[in-house]
């Protein structure tokens, strides 16, 4: 595959140790192969999975790293056999920028399962010239042009952004259950992800009902559209609701026991994991007996993730979103791990960028 000499020296921040923090760094990327698309990043979310990431949490991070996968820019640059995109056009990347597009799961259009592994737009293993992938808290990225999505003109930039990770993460396992009009949803855990799978259900048609510990979090919850609020500490509440809820969309990001959500689902009712859990707690089989389905979700492919955003566009969903600059990024972190935020940072990365 023919690629371009001239490389793209690029301001990012990143980490270069589990307890270094994020810092300005310089990293190159690389010149445009026949199918990339070179992108000016004007906008990027920030994930808790980024925060994890840096951190070195899941114990399996490669150093220096530059996080962000939720991803908004404009095209700079585009290489000779794109079509899909031009010079100009407002795109977006999630959290992935390749995979081997053969295989029978990426004909599927689930190239997040790709049978070879998908390629993370952070900390993974480019599939041509084996570098380490780079993220979006940077000047500028170069993707795959089959991984560029489009951003509809009814989209602003900003809401944009979490909608790569956040909005496809909750959107993703809503749509594979046929979640709609009469469909009874909890959802648990009002996060990130949680205030997204919200807005997406009640926007289905669904009943929604948000399962929390927190008595504090009722109104926010309503705010958002729901329309009953469930304390999961409530021990009558929760046999009260036994048996009635076909889906239970789990955001949850922390290890907890999954078994009480899964005695308020109907037979052939299905709880669904979303957030990132290190390991179950037991689980006793004869749970399950009743037809109840445990299940997970990562993310989704390009054609539904553009679906999504179309969606997204058509209908006015967009996340809750506190803007900050670039060098807040540390703050937001120590702000984000102690849920101090409603309910998604994203950075502007205009002035980092010198626009």
């Amino acid at each position: 595959m023919a690629t371009q000499t001239n490389e793209y020296p690029t301001k990012a921040y990143g980490a270069t140790a589990p307890d270094s923090g994020l810092a300005p760094m310089d990293i190159t990327r690389r010149g445009l192969r026949d199918d990339d698309v070179l992108i000016d990043i004007s906008h990027c979310g920030i994930c808790h999975s980024d925060l994890h990431t840096a951190r070195n949490d899941w114990g399996r991070t490669t150093y220096p790293v530059v996080p962000g996968h939720e991803i908004v820019g404009t095209v700079a640059a585009v290489g000779d056999a794109v079509s899909r995109h031009k010079v100009g056009d407002r795109v977006a990347i999630g959290c992935m920028v390749d995979s081997c597009k053969q295989c029978a799961h990426c004909e599927m259009d689930l190239e997040q399962y790709c049978k070879q592994g998908m390629v993370g737009t952070y900390g993974g293993r480019d599939r041509h010239d084996g570098s380490t992938t780079h993220g979006g808290y940077s000047e500028r990225i170069v993707c795959r042009d089959e991984f560029v999505l489009k951003v509809p003109d009814a989209l602003s930039s900003e809401h944009a952004a979490p909608l790569l990770c956040a909005g496809i993460t909750t959107y993703s396992p809503l749509r594979q259950w046929n979640v709609g009009p009469g469909s009874k949803v909890a959802v648990a855990g009002l996060g990130g992800l949680g205030h997204m799978g919200v807005k997406f259900a009640v926007a289905m048609g669904a009943e929604v009902t948000v399962l929390s510990r927190s008595e504090s979090k009722r109104q926010d919850a309503m705010d958002l559209g729901a329309h009953d609020f469930l304390i999961t500490t409530d021990r009558e509440a929760m046999k009260a609701k036994t048996g009635y809820f076909d889906l239970v969309l789990n955001t949850v990001p922390v290890r907890h026991d999954v078994t009480p959500y899964l005695h308020l689902l109907r037979i052939d009712g299905a709880q669904v994991l979303v957030g990132v859990i290190d390991k179950l707690p037991e689980l006793h089989s004869g749970i399950l007996l009743g037809r109840k389905i445990l299940s997970g979700s990562g993310i989704g492919g390009i054609a539904e993730t553009q679906d999504m955003l179309d969606l997204c566009a058509e209908k006015a969903i967009v996340p809750e979103i506190e803007m900050i600059r670039m060098e807040e990024v540390n703050t937001a972190y120590d702000r984000m791990e102690a849920s101090d935020v409603k309910y998604r940072f994203v950075i502007d990365m205009g002035a980092f960028r010198g626009a």
